[in-house]
């Protein structure tokens, strides 16, 4: 049964008043064993800044007197399999009647990898597949990632108490594959699909072959709104952005960004931001020398109060009462400008 609109504004503004910090993010490490053209944190197999220490980020766990019910750490990266410690990782934060998930590109995710990792206590995952082989292992800049993703995958789905589901970035490479794709994934066993666009930050920047035009876009919405219909799988899109007249159609509830409002982020550095691709203007402090939690309970102002971005070609948009802004991840360069709108309303007022 479709929400209503009304009611829905005024849970989401009740909801950044509270502002309950639900997931954090650990982006555990920067290293990574795929070089992805889309790469939002630019990783690589080398980098500069090292793993964290658990213990580092264990003590800024416990800066959190009273965590919410389902309090979860969400282990990121780079790839987080790369760290030989994501067991004993994921035990420590157990212990502190914390939940955790992990991301994962899934090359690392073998049977053994699998059982210890379950054994750990690890809730949810996680795995990302771009389309079919020759679209996935073009986009993750490989050629031979997409059987082993794939292998994963069905190792997943067989786990019946993990909450599992596959992410895809669609690119105007892929978009036509989406059909096959989704048979491939309810021939694996998947109940839970995910559809992100590409957005013009990080490595994206300088491959604008990965984005998708407003056609593409409104096909891509179709396709969600229509397989929602029929699928067995549960579909949705995204949480990055606004879409317009597709709101409802293409995902459970309305738009709602919850950066800064129920989701934080520890970074490899130790900064403290929303989400982890967010500019690193909107870092609010630094576990290395700022307690966790009172950094979010005493900051993160730009998030809670979106008004400034109330500005440039979101100055006079009518929908902007229901967008706040967009996606924050999608406000970059020195300005924190919004560098994509996908309202469809009407072409007039798109933003």
């Amino acid at each position: 049964m479709k929400f209503p609109k009304k009611l829905f504004l005024r849970f989401r503004d009740a909801e950044i008043r509270r502002h309950e910090l639900n997931y954090l993010f650990w982006e555990c490490t920067l290293r990574c064993n795929l070089n992805c053209l889309h790469c939002g944190s630019d990783c690589n197999t080398s980098t500069a800044i090292a793993d964290m220490p658990l213990n580092d980020f264990i003590g800024a766990l416990k800066t959190i007197p009273r965590p919410s019910k389902n309090f979860t750490v969400v282990m990121t990266g780079g790839e987080p399999l790369l760290r030989n410690d994501i067991e004993e990782c994921g035990k420590e934060i157990r212990k502190l009647g914390m939940q955790w998930s992990l991301v994962s590109n899934g090359i690392l995710y073998t049977p053994e990898r699998h059982n210890t990792l379950l054994n750990a206590g690890m809730g949810a995952l996680t795995i990302s597949l771009d389309g079919m082989e020759d679209s996935h292992n073009w986009l993750r800049n490989s050629g031979n990632t997409f059987k082993r993703v794939a292998d994963a995958i069905a190792l997943a789905t067989s786990a019946t108490r993990l909450n599992f589901d596959v992410v895809s970035c669609v690119t105007p490479k892929n978009l036509s594959q989406l059909a096959t794709v989704e048979e491939l994934l309810g021939s694996l066993g998947v109940r839970a699909w995910r559809l992100f666009t590409i957005a013009p930050i990080g490595r994206a920047t300088e491959n604008r072959d990965l984005l998708l035009n407003d056609k593409q876009f409104t096909q891509l919405m179709e396709f969600i709104s229509a397989t929602r219909e029929r699928s067995k799988i549960k579909v949705q899109f995204s949480c990055e952005a606004y879409t317009g007249k597709y709101e409802h159609r293409v995902r459970d509830s309305y738009f709602f960004c919850r950066a800064g409002i129920n989701i934080g982020s520890v970074l490899a550095d130790g900064s403290i931001s929303a989400c982890p691709n967010n500019n690193r203007k909107l870092v609010q402090g630094n576990i290395y020398h700022d307690n966790l939690n009172q950094i979010w309970e005493t900051k993160f102002q730009p998030f809670r109060n979106r008004a400034w971005t109330k500005t440039g070609i979101c100055n006079n948009c009518k929908h902007f009462g229901e967008c706040l802004g967009n996606g924050m991840h999608l406000h970059q360069g020195e300005n924190l400008e919004l560098v994509c709108c996908r309202s469809l309303n009407e072409k007039s007022k798109n933003h």
